[in-house]
C-alpha cells in the first residue's frame, strides 16, 4: 500500500483531521516557508496526535545543533533534509532520514546514490524555493530513481492527478502540501479527504 505524507502542517485541526483519515505521516516545516511552524507549536500538535502517525521534521540547510534541539523537543520520528545538505552531514544523524532532491532533468538523479537515507523524496526543481512549487516534474525520472531505494513522490500532487502518478511511478509514498490546501498553511478538508480516498483506491 502506498504511504501518504501530508506536509506543511501548521495547526491542530488539520493534523487531527488528516490523522482521522488514516494518513501515515505528517510533515512539520522548520525552515523558511509559508508553512513554517515553531518547535513549540509543533510540539503542542504532536502531543495530541496518535502514536501511530509518523511525525517528520523538515529542515533546509539547518545547523546540526538546531536540528537536534527540535528533534528532542518535538519527539520527531524522522528527519527530512530538503536543502543542499552534504552526504557527510546526513550521516551525523542516526534517526530515520529522508533526503529530498529537486528534479529538473536526468542530471538531477546523479546525486542520489551519494546519500545514505531511508527514503528519497523527489520534488520539482525551482531556482527560487526549496519546495512547495505546486508543480509536477517528469515522472519518468521518478521511475528511474526507484533503483536507488524507496521513493517518496512529491511536487504538484493533488486529488486529480495522484491516481495517475501512482499508476505511473508506483512510489513507496506520496507527499502533498499545497495540493490539498485552501490557502498556504491551511488544509482543505474536502481536498484532503479526496486525496486520501484516491490514493487508497489505487493500492
Amino acid at each position: 500500500m502506498v504511504k501518504i505524507k501530508i506536509c506543511g502542517i501548521t495547526n491542530l485541526e488539520d493534523a487531527l483531521f488528516a490523522s482521522s483519515l488514516g494518513v501515515d505521516a505528517l510533515g512539520f516545516i522548520f525552515a523558511e516557508s509559508k508553512r513554517r511552524i515553531t518547535a513549540v507549536n509543533a510540539r503542542r500538535i504532536i502531543d495530541a496526535l496518535p502514536q501511530s502517525i509518523l511525525k517528520i521534521g523538515v529542515f533546509v540547510n539547518e545547523e546540526e545543533r538546531r536540528v537536534r534541539e527540535i528533534l528532542e523537543l518535538c519527539y520527531l520520528d524522522a528527519l527530512q533534509f530538503h536543502g543542499d545538505e552534504s552526504p557527510e552531514y546526513i550521516l551525523k544523524f542516526r534517526e530515520t532520514k529522508i533526503k529530498s532532491f529537486r528534479i529538473e532533468d536526468e542530471n538531477s538523479l546523479k546525486e542520489i546514490p551519494q546519500y545514505k537515507a531511508n527514503a528519497y523524496l523527489l520534488d520539482t526543481y525551482s531556482s527560487k524555493v526549496f519546495g512547495g512549487t505546486g508543480k509536477t516534474f517528469n515522472w519518468d525520472l521518478a521511475v528511474e530513481a526507484k533503483k536507488f531505494g524507496p521513493i517518496i513522490l512529491a511536487g504538484g500532487l493533488h486529488p486529480d492527478n495522484v491516481k495517475e502518478a501512482i499508476h505511473k511511478v508506483q512510489p513507496w509514498a506520496v507527499d502533498v502540501s499545497s495540493g490539498v490546501e485552501s490557502h498556504p498553511g491551511k488544509k482543505d478538508k474536502k481536498k484532503l479527504e479526496e486525496f486520501v480516498k484516491r490514493v487508497r483506491g489505487t493500492s
